[in-house]
């Protein structure tokens, strides 16, 4: 888990109950998240960070990747 931009005590508060309450998924919620949510998925259409160079400065800038 990532918990990010926790700029005051109650954003801190909110995220500390996010980690106390957790659960994990069981496999069949994995499934049916995944069935549900396959057509969207499947053509990165709305992950343009993943798909396209647009958003990636590494396209245009190699020496930065080391």
């Amino acid at each position: 888990m990532l918990i990010t931009g926790i700029d005051s005590p109650t954003i801190l508060d909110q995220a500390i109950e996010a980690a106390r309450i957790f659960r994990p998924m069981t496999e069949q919620q994995i499934a049916s998240l995944l069935e549900r949510t396959a057509t969207a998925a499947a053509d990165g259409r709305h992950e343009l960070c993943k798909t396209t160079t647009h958003f990636d400065g590494t396209a245009r800038k190699p020496h930065n990747l080391g």
